[in-house]
């Protein structure tokens, strides 16, 4: 099934592909660009990413070969339009892709989630200790000032 459903998006993929280059002639680089990169390469990487868990989106290692394949995929549609790349439709493009699927993403490619228990409970608690302690030393030796000059 999934080799069908492959063989099919190829078609699909190349069928695209050549409706774009036969077009390049008649159709200019403002919407007709934007429109075929909306159409060819946004459709295959919804899918593709559709088929990641929405939690590994943020997971460079999972995703940089489908955002390589997409940035590609707009690269070659500009050449074959005779456009140029990278472009203002582009980087729009980008935009609302890194909005749709990155927009939880830290900077670092990883999701940020605090630590276990078991590892902040000591940062907690240690200064805390400490606070208590040094509040209560000096309490002490405040009331014992009978032996200091």
């Amino acid at each position: 099934m999934g080799s069908q459903t492959g063989s099919a998006l190829q078609k699909q993929a190349l069928l695209w592909f050549l409706i774009v280059s036969q077009c390049v002639s008649a159709l200019g680089c403002e919407r007709h660009y934007e429109y075929a990169i909306e159409e060819f390469c946004l459709a295959k990487f919804r899918m593709d990413m559709q088929e990641l868990d929405q939690r590994q989106w943020c997971s460079w290692e999972d995703t940089v070969d489908l955002y390589g394949e997409l940035t590609n995929c707009t690269y070659l549609v500009a050449l074959k339009m005779e456009c140029f790349w990278p472009n203002r439709q582009v980087d729009e493009f980008f935009i609302r892709v890194h909005r749709h699927y990155f927009h939880d993403c830290s900077l670092s490619g990883r999701l940020l989630r605090d630590p276990p228990n078991r590892i902040l409970g000591p940062f907690i608690v240690v200064p805390i200790l400490v606070t208590l302690l040094m509040t209560a030393l000096v309490v002490w030796r405040s009331k014992r000032s009978e032996g200091i000059v």
